[in-house]
């Protein structure tokens, strides 16, 4: 009972997303399928918090490695992400979304 009450309170705490302007003006730029996808990321991170997120396969979340070590990125399509970082902040952890980009292989 001890760990439901962690866990649950876990995902509560990373519920708050910011998004950088640059984002906004990232995803008119990209196909409307891909944006779509990820404004139904954000809005799911809001709703269901980012660790039961990462946890759906079809959002491809994964950390990144080398010069960008502590970011995350999520795939809505195999052409593009967008990455973003878990901050902690006085009230608790925010999700802050800090680019779009089509990724290169």
């Amino acid at each position: 009972m001890i760990r439901r009450v962690e866990i649950a309170r876990r995902v509560e705490i990373a519920r708050r997303v910011e998004i950088a302007r640059r984002v906004e003006k990232q995803a008119r730029r990209a196909p409307a399928r891909v944006s779509q996808k990820l404004w139904t990321w954000i809005y799911m991170v809001k709703e269901i918090g980012s660790e039961e997120v990462r946890k759906i396969p079809g959002f491809h979340d994964e950390p990144l490695v080398g010069r960008r070590r502590g970011v995350r990125s999520v795939r809505p399509n195999r052409a593009y992400r967008a990455m973003y970082r878990v901050v902690v902040a006085d009230d608790g952890e925010v999700v802050v979304v800090e680019e779009v980009s089509k990724h290169g292989y």
